[in-house]
């Protein structure tokens, strides 16, 4: 196979069979690197299936080790992390910090690598490709990249729009787009790969057109507050379509809530009955970047992980805490207190004396089934369990030190459910839509709680939404879902929580009925945070500013230049 040099765009280069490991340059840095360009590949559908696999995993790696729960929870404030990525989690992320300049290289890995396989494919597909593998191979493409850019847009606001990275060789003019028009390139994206993905999956875990219809009923929610003249007022039209394509997906998809909300993260739950697209994962000693690293992280020790299990200060908050009913809040706010009926906590987080049979536990002279320790005298962690699944013997043999192999959710049917619900309430003050209650309650009682039965409003949305996808790095979006039409209520939701250390005491150990959760007293700094228009987003890093100067100039219209 000819192999011939070239410079591309984030120094990043995917073969269509094995993607070489990711370049750690900024993202104009315009160094050397290897990309097939053989017209002997392409030939087959098989082979362009195998040029587009990896879009579904290694491209995405970098997002999903770490920046996947240090902007969508860390930032939000579900989670925090006592000594490390505190960035995040104080809001005071700078163009300097090593963080946000991994969080941006992330998805520009992805908007590079989506553009240089649909132009492989472009120029190289043979006659012995299917008009129709080819156009399911070109819409994967533009669903990664809109996807992609859904997180840029987001995170930083204002970014430049890239389609082909081989014309940046001769470009130093590269400008920043405007937030409408970058979120018109997302959906215009989206919409044609919705147009051209198959019905069903061509083959299990690939995408089908009801996974990009999803994505444009989160995308239409997201970009109805753009541009909004006045707090709490969405674009209808937006919402309508939001409504539209989540019912669609609902009606149409054949997809179907687990009954039970804590199977959909134990092994082996991937591609299950629930799961509308998520990142396919393999477990591959050796071949890094195609395996899911993020439990390594998350676990809180050793005892339960494979050499790694380094989360152990990694907690749900003081505030995530208080959004679970059950639990009484003192007047002082320094003392919560009780149980609750919803699921979803001990599926989420981890209280001391909570049992998870699944998981083998290493202790003094043995091994048990996993029961969370009750440690400490002022303050413990509420540690994550949600993507944690345990040694190799639990996962039947496929886990090792910072390699694991399920998948990573994406889009989840709960979230359709959800999005149908936000979009009928739109700019109404409340809802009692008997279609957008009932899919609210599916969602609801599912985790075990009963029937909400009073209207439906944003708050409580949002909050079953927290509740919902805490530590999957949704909650930031729908913090800046909401910023976009009403920054001020945004503003409020984030300095209203605390992120600071507590204690939580079971009241026996194990199998504890109730906890009792107190504020460290000594811990009085850091609890807090200051979100305000100079800091909610973030800057883009500074070596990218060095890189591209032009990026410090107001931001342009995608589709007026």
């Amino acid at each position: 196979m000819k192999i011939i040099k070239n410079k591309i765009f984030w120094g990043v280069y995917l073969l269509p069979v094995i993607l070489l490991s990711a370049c750690k340059k900024t993202f104009l840095e315009k160094v050397p690197t290897d990309a097939i360009v053989d017209a002997s590949f392409y030939k087959t559908d098989d082979q362009v299936l195998a040029g587009t696999a990896l879009l579904y995993s290694k491209v995405w790696f970098d997002y999903n080790d770490k920046a996947s729960y240090n902007l969508g929870d860390f930032r939000a404030g579900t989670a925090f992390s006592a000594y490390n990525d505190r960035g995040n989690v104080l809001f005071n992320t700078t163009g300097d910090n090593p963080d946000n300049s991994a969080a941006w290289r992330a998805f520009f890995i992805v908007v590079a690598q989506s553009n240089l396989t649909r132009q492989n494919i472009e120029t190289y597909a043979g006659d012995g490709v299917s008009a129709t593998v080819k156009k399911q191979a070109i819409a994967e493409t533009r669903f990664m990249r809109a996807l992609a850019y859904r997180f840029l847009v987001m995170n930083w606001g204002e970014v430049p729009v890239i389609e082909n990275n081989t014309k940046l060789l001769l470009d130093t003019s590269l400008r920043k787009n405007t937030v409408p028009s970058v979120w018109k390139f997302i959906i215009n994206d989206m919409r044609a790969a919705a147009n051209d993905l198959t019905a069903t999956p061509v083959r299990p875990g690939r995408l089908t057109k009801w996974a990009a219809e999803a994505m444009l009923a989160r995308f239409y929610l997201n970009r109805a507050g753009v541009g909004s003249n006045s707090a709490g007022q969405r674009n209808q039209s937006d919402l309508d379509s939001a409504k539209y394509f989540a019912d669609r997906v609902i009606k149409q998809g054949g997809y179907a809530l687990l009954p039970n909300y804590a199977n959909l993260f134990l092994f082996p739950y991937d591609n299950n009955t629930e799961s509308i697209f998520s990142l396919q994962w393999v477990f591959s000693p050796g071949a890094w970047g195609t395996q899911n690293s993020t439990p390594a992280y998350l676990a809180y020790s050793g005892d339960i992980a494979n050499g790694d299990g380094w989360g152990g200060d990694k907690s749900a908050t003081w505030w995530m805490m208080k959004q679970y009913d059950g639990f009484t809040v003192n007047a002082a706010d320094n003392e919560l207190k009780g149980r609750t009926l919803d699921q979803r906590l001990k599926a989420t987080f981890m209280l001391p004396g909570a049992s998870y049979p699944e998981i083998t536990q290493s202790i003094p002279g043995g091994e048990q089934r996993l029961v969370f320790p009750f440690t400490g005298s002022d303050n413990n962690f509420l540690s994550i369990k949600k993507y944690v699944t345990g040694k190799a013997k639990d996962n039947a043999g496929l886990a090792a030190q910072q390699y694991y192999g399920h998948d990573t959710y994406m889009m989840r049917l709960a979230e359709m459910y959800l999005i149908y619900a936000e979009a009928e309430l739109g700019n109404s003050s409340s809802t009692t839509n008997a279609v957008a209650v009932d899919y609210f309650n599916k969602v609801h009682m599912r985790s075990g709680l009963p029937a909400f039965e009073d209207p439906l409003t944003l708050d409580v949305i949002f909050k079953e939404r927290v509740l919902e996808f805490a530590m999957e790095g949704m909650a930031w979006y729908d913090l800046v879902s909401m910023h976009y039409y009403n920054a001020q209520k945004a503003y409020s939701i984030l300095n209203a929580q605390d992120r600071g250390l507590f204690f939580t005491k079971p009241d026996q150990f194990p199998n504890p009925t109730q906890w009792t959760l107190t504020k460290t007293p000594w811990a009085t700094t850091d609890r807090v945070i200051n979100a305000n228009s100079g800091n909610f987003l973030l800057p883009i890093p500074t070596p990218e500013l060095d890189q591209a100067p032009n990026l410090k100039k107001p931001a342009v219209d995608y589709y007026a230049q």
